[in-house]
């Protein structure tokens, strides 16, 4: 058995260390709350743009509102082992924390270099789209009308790009083009030079090309923070099992 003294010196570490591990377990479940958050924003803003590239989709929404909503469990969990004292149950909260580090890296890392390779992806997809639209089609065509009446803008590069199409053949320019839909007659958006000033001139191409790429950069950057943010977790969980380990070995 060690002497009292020791003991004595090791509980004020042992309560300290809980303080701050307790206090990391509710910011570490509010960073759960955030990831859940956004993972949906991004699910949710994101979802017009993911549609053009079905075939090329980041999973980081996805992964973020996983790791989100078990990170609002252990969360908890992790005040419950804290207030216990238990070596096992704290060893198994940093695995945990070790898990959701890895997994948050992963999906900035994948959010990241999505960010960097969208421009050309999104690009020919977004074009395909425009060639091939179809205002009765409820996929692709869909989400140019939305990307449209969302970001202001008409066509690829600009609103004449539709002279390309078949659709305009048939019935000019979408009203997803126009301004104020009630100046868009059927006549006038068959006709390019009456259109022009009705409709929206700027091109897709570059304002879906950015607004992707800023918005999985938020995304990518919130889970960079966080996932190092779980390695305050891991040290204080290891140390307080540590101690309170030797604590109970010391008092044998």
């Amino acid at each position: 058995m060690s002497p009292p003294s020791r003991r004595l010196q090791t509980k004020p570490v042992i309560t300290c260390l809980k303080t701050f591990l307790i206090s990391y377990s509710l910011i570490f479940w509010f960073t759960g709350v955030i990831l859940l958050g956004v993972g949906v924003w991004g699910k949710v803003t994101l979802e017009p743009f993911l549609s053009l590239v079905s075939e090329e989709t980041t999973n980081a929404p996805y992964v973020l509102i996983g790791t989100g909503a078990i990170i609002v469990i252990f969360g908890l969990f992790g005040c419950f082992a804290t207030c216990r004292g238990s070596p096992w149950m704290l060893k198994l909260y940093a695995m945990f924390l070790m898990v959701v580090f890895l997994a948050e890296l992963v999906a900035g890392v994948s959010g990241f270099i999505f960010r960097h390779e969208i421009k050309a992806k999104l690009g020919h997809a977004y074009e395909k789209a425009v060639m091939s639209y179809n205002s009765t089609d409820g996929g692709t065509s869909h989400a140019v009308d939305t990307v449209q009446m969302t970001l202001h803008c008409c066509g690829i590069k600009n609103y004449a790009d539709w002279n390309n199409t078949e659709y305009f053949k048939q019935k000019g320019i979408p009203a997803s083009c126009c301004k104020v839909s009630t100046n868009c007659s059927p006549e006038t958006l068959k006709d390019l030079d009456k259109a022009k000033s009705e409709v929206y001139q700027p091109g897709c191409f570059s304002l879906v090309t950015n607004t992707m790429e800023s918005n999985l950069g938020i995304i990518a950057g919130i889970s960079f923070g966080i996932a190092f943010f779980q390695l305050i977790g891991i040290f204080l969980a290891c140390c307080l099992s540590r101690y309170i380990t030797n604590n109970q070995y010391e008092m044998v």
